[in-house]
């Protein structure tokens, strides 16, 4: 299944071992609190935790970052908050702010991915990973307005299948807060102006919240200045956002309604390649509560159409000609239903879960012509059971999904297991796990053309699986986080860009299954916060290779960030560094891109308790790293800044 709620709150509900606080863990039912507990206040009223939180019992590693910590770190989009977290990776290395939606797809942890995500992505319980082709419309979530951000790296419970295959980021919205406005306005250099603001209210045992975002920016060049031609323009995006949610927050009973709508145009980087994207879903999620079981209903329905046009332009970048245009209307629909038990010493969840996507790719082509379509149906459905038992410090977990996965009749068992154990402020956990990831309608039957390299669809793929060990363990004080793991990940009929043949003016590839690869190595994170300043650090070693011995594609080995941040009365400051290692663009390990580093900054002056002042900066250095060989060289985000203001709190 591709999406399935955060339900895993519901085992992890009790305070983890060795913490001295309440878990962490979010609600599974959109953002909105536990039953057991009161309304929860206002949006953006949360305190400073350190990055890598121990949240929960689980034996895998999350890290949460609440509104407080989204708001340190620079970024225009979501995506670019995340990197802080090492393992966090889109498809390239770009910024989803210019890059094409179809190279947005996330992957945890060294897994890669070739624009289809190897891990799901969930909004208020909602998967946002594109039904067609996997990537995600980062642009949808605005990262001003986030209550929390769970990062599950791993596949350590059953209770999630398709997408699930490297881990799983759970997006929250801020829950209702009474007569409480939000808004902000932010401008910056190439043309960027960024609009969003938000009401929420309560009325009773209703909430309700709506929130708009509008962003405009004039782009960058993606092609060096030495080499740019007459056919290079900037790489651009222009999208209108909004959401709406409905909530009723009964004792017993708990119903939340979510919509939202996205709607994009974006330039990429030459006069006529360009794309656009029109999307809403709406989706509803029903809780009853007793005394030591609760019952959930979740659906939804996404209906998107994508528009993107393709070219080849000439060895001196002077001309350019049309080769194809493609237009993907596309229909979601899905649902899951869950059983949970709470006893004293052991935990249960049990549910059922199904997906249906029509998807239909019309691509056009200028030399002969021709429309054609191509695509279809994929139905997935699936069963699933997760539980835990303590005896004493220790906690052991496991869990089963059968799931028909829609390819050729193949049905996937996908178990689990896991221990930890606490131990004064020690957390001592390991877990197992076998996952996967069904091929998309998009890998299936979608060719698509990037520069000059032409990746052509395949209608024999099968799905992909990962087998997986990990180990770690966390310390945690009042004010020191430390966590490090081990894991390795076996992967099998691993879904990659094969290349097929190369020439000066054409790369041709095509998706196909590669037999076998393999992705291990460590992470380390590490959090200290004093009075007025906190330092957060992290690290993660990933050998990821194919069978051949050549690297895994768009996966550096080394990768590690750092962030220095003072926070004093009204004043907030933070620096950070981003570094990477170099890794390749293709499975045959030809084209290399150079690892790189750059410097961030931000800054928050409040004016008065409900109105702020907010600046930051991007690539301070304004150092110049290549993020895509195609075979043309392409750049990654150079220098940017905005400033602006920001309101936030109760309308009295």
């Amino acid at each position: 299944m591709r999406f399935l709620p955060v339900l895993y709150g519901i085992l992890l509900a009790v305070p983890a071992l060795g913490q001295t606080g309440p878990s962490q863990s979010s609600s599974a039912t959109g953002g909105s609190s536990p039953a057991s507990e009161q309304i929860a206040p206002p949006p953006i009223q949360t305190t400073v935790t350190v990055n890598e939180t121990i949240a929960s019992e689980s034996p895998s590693a999350i890290t949460v970052l609440n509104q407080r910590q989204l708001q340190q770190i620079p970024g225009i989009e979501l995506d670019d908050r995340l990197r802080q977290v090492p393992g966090f990776s889109l498809f390239r290395r770009t910024s989803s702010l210019v890059a094409n939606p179809t190279t947005q797809g996330v992957s945890l942890r060294g897994t890669g991915s070739t624009g289809a995500s190897r891990t799901l992505v969930l909004w208020d319980a909602i998967p946002i990973n594109d039904p067609f082709g996997g990537w995600v419309y980062w642009d949808r979530v605005d990262p001003g307005f986030i209550s929390d951000v769970e990062i599950d790296r791993g596949a350590a419970t059953s209770l999630f299948g398709d997408r699930a295959m490297s881990g799983t980021i759970s997006i929250f919205s801020p829950p209702a807060g009474h007569n409480y406005l939000y808004g902000s306005f932010f401008g910056g250099n190439d043309g960027t102006a960024d609009v969003s603001g938000a009401y929420s209210n309560i009325w009773g045992h209703w909430g309700l919240t709506v929130h708009s975002r509008d962003l405009t920016t004039d782009g960058y060049y993606i092609v060096p200045e030495s080499i740019r031609g007459t056919v290079d323009t900037r790489a651009n995006v222009r999208f209108a956002s909004g959401s709406v949610n409905l909530d009723y927050l009964g004792a017993a009973d708990r119903l939340s309604i979510h919509f939202d709508v996205l709607a994009e145009e974006r330039q990429n980087g030459t006069v006529l390649t360009h794309n656009s994207t029109g999307l809403g879903t709406v989706g509803a999620n029903y809780t009853h509560t007793w005394t030591n079981d609760e019952f959930s209903f979740l659906g939804f329905h996404t209906r998107e159409q994508f528009h993107s046009t393709y070219s080849s332009v000439s060895l001196d970048r002077d001309s350019e000609k049309l080769t194809s245009r493609q237009t993907v209307p596309v229909q979601d629909t899905g649902g899951a239903i869950y059983w949970g038990h709470h006893a004293k010493h052991w935990n249960m969840v049990a549910g059922a879960d199904a997906d249906d996507t029509h998807g239909i790719s019309y691509d056009y082509s200028y030399a002969t012509h021709i429309l054609t379509p191509s695509g279809g149906t994929l139905l997935e459905h699936g069963i699933f059971g997760q539980g835990d038992i303590d005896f004493g410090p220790v906690r052991f977990f496991g869990g089963l999904r059968q799931q028909f996965t829609g390819q050729h009749g193949e049905t996937f068992v996908s178990p689990n297991g896991g221990v930890v154990v606490g131990w004064h402020d020690f957390r001592f956990r390991g877990s197992g796990y076998r996952s996967f990831r069904a091929p998309t309608l998009n890998e299936l039957y979608r060719n698509f053309r990037v520069g000059n390299t032409l990746t052509l669809a395949n209608r024999a793929l099968i799905p992909e699986g990962l087998t997986g060990v990990e180990a770690g363990v966390d310390w945690a004080r009042e004010n020191t986080r430390i966590s490090f793991t081990l894991f390795h990940n076996d992967l099998n009929n691993l879904i990659d860009n094969a290349t097929l043949r190369t020439s000066p003016t054409l790369i041709l590839r095509q998706r196909q299954n590669f037999p076998s690869a393999l992705s291990q190595g460590v992470e380390v994170n590490v959090g200290q916060h004093w009075t007025h300043w906190s330092v957060q650090a992290g690290y993660l070693y990933a050998d990821a290779r194919l069978a051949s011995g050549a690297r895994l594609p768009e996966v550096p080995k080394q990768q590690g960030t750092a962030q220095v941040i003072y926070n004093w009365k009204s004043t907030l400051i933070s620096a950070g560094v981003r570094a990477f290692g170099l890794e390749f663009d293709d499975d045959l390990n030809q084209f290399l891109l150079p690892g790189y580093a750059v410097i961030e900054l931000a800054a928050q002056q409040h004016i008065t308790t409900k109105l702020s002042a907010v600046a930051a900066i991007d690539n301070l250095l304004d150092r110049t790293y290549l993020v895509a060989l195609t075979p043309t060289r392409n750049t990654g985000q150079p220098l940017m800044w905005r400033v602006g203001l920001r309101w936030s709190g109760a309308i009295r």
